[in-house]
């Protein structure tokens, strides 16, 4: 699966489930892991980590990949990597900020929040 086909993925997965878990399963080729578990994964981190005050989920679900795939001592400098991506591309790192709900200026759309986690992830991993 090249780059863009799994950012396709992961905002196709987002019709069905948070971001975060949209995110995690578009890897799941990666992760050796099934679609039901990474969804039980990332089941408590959709929406800001269900208050819309937390940490977007797709960006949550771009560091818990690297994480999984990283190695030891990686992960840290991985993160280091996703999280000004992430920003850059949708504006903002907390849901929040991101959906515009103090501003009423949307920032970025789930599905593409979800899309930048995937690209983020890939980035900092080095998946092409």
């Amino acid at each position: 699966m090249d780059l863009k086909e799994r950012m396709e993925l992961g905002a196709a997965k987002k019709r069905e489930m948070n971001c975060c878990q949209a995110v995690l399963v578009a890897f799941a080729d990666k992760l050796g892991l099934g679609e039901e578990q990474l969804k039980r994964l990332g089941s408590g981190f959709g929406s800001g980590m269900g208050t819309m005050e937390g940490t977007c989920g797709a960006l949550v679900g771009a560091v818990m990949v690297s994480s999984l795939l990283s190695a030891d001592g990686e992960a840290r400098k991985n993160s280091l990597a996703i999280m000004p991506r992430f920003k850059g591309l949708c504006g903002a790192t907390v849901c929040r900020d991101i959906k515009g709900i103090d501003t009423g200026k949307v920032l970025c759309s789930c599905e593409d929040c979800v899309r930048n986690g995937v690209l983020a992830a890939c980035e900092a991993l080095g998946i092409a």
